[in-house]
């Protein structure tokens, strides 16, 4: 690619989420109008995309009613607490956007490939888990769900590419180290996760994010389509569905969903 070429598709990348922020902004007066409360949990892979994404949809955003979530490890008090316990403290109140940078999806990815729960821990989530969002869509709360998939060789570049760059070393830890030694566990606990806790109250909605701007740009029309608020401009909100797509288990065979 020339690097006209390049700068063109980077200005047309600018211009367009720009375009998309302004919408988000009328989605959040009528979240605020509304008393809404909205949920939006990102998962995928170490070096999905999930902080990048983030960024670009709350980038605009007023910062009294919208909070992003990023937990870190869990305490002694959190380990001998209801599993849900520490997350249920984070839920929306009326007038909030609430985005999860992983959620509680990490008893059924993180902490099941690399051992921190007991197997009756990790079953008993992937029993639990749908009802405990039953509960939470019953209640008013809007949740969406995200998994930000990447292929074995983009998440390769991506990590090297964090290693070298001395901005990014705080997103550097002993899990990523170990995200491509486990690929393949990791694949299998994603397609378990995804199996059996897509349910109709909270579908996963998958994300192709090997090339950035594009997963940006298609979760904000996605979210943008999935929700009602004044002044919305229906032709610019239509996500690529070679991106953006509901989970479906044959995704998981004619490789929509990277092996």
């Amino acid at each position: 690619m020339s690097k006209k070429s390049s700068d063109n598709d980077t200005e047309h990348y600018k211009e367009a989420l720009k375009t998309l922020q302004i919408e988000l902004v009328k989605l959040q007066n009528h979240i605020i109008r509304k008393n809404q409360k909205i949920l939006i949990i990102f998962e995928g892979r170490d070096a999905g995309g999930k902080d990048g994404t983030i960024k670009r949809i709350t980038q605009h955003l007023s910062p009294r009613e919208t909070r992003i979530v990023a937990l870190g490890k869990p305490s002694d008090r959190d380990t001998g607490s209801w599993y849900f316990q520490r997350y249920t403290a984070h839920l929306p109140a009326a007038q909030e956007l609430v985005l999860f940078n992983r959620s509680w999806y990490n008893r059924a990815g993180v902490e099941r490939v690399m051992g921190f729960c007991s197997d009756d821990e990790y079953h008993d989530f992937l029993v639990t888990a749908p009802n405990y969002e039953q509960l939470l869509v019953h209640s008013g709360i809007k949740l969406f769900k995200y998994y930000l998939d990447i292929s074995r060789k983009e998440q390769k570049q991506r990590l090297e590419q964090r290693e070298k760059d001395p901005l990014k070393q705080w997103k550097i830890s002993p899990i990523d180290k170990a995200a491509q030694k486990h690929w393949e566990d990791y694949s299998l606990a994603r397609n378990i996760m995804l199996a059996r806790t897509h349910h109709l109250a909270a579908p996963w909605t998958i994300v192709r994010a090997d090339n950035k701007q594009a997963a940006r740009i298609n979760v904000i029309k996605d979210i943008l389509f999935r929700n009602e608020y004044k002044g919305k401009k229906e032709e610019l909100i239509l996500a690529d569905s070679n991106v953006v797509f509901n989970y479906e288990e044959s995704y998981l065979e004619n490789g929509l969903i990277a092996p």
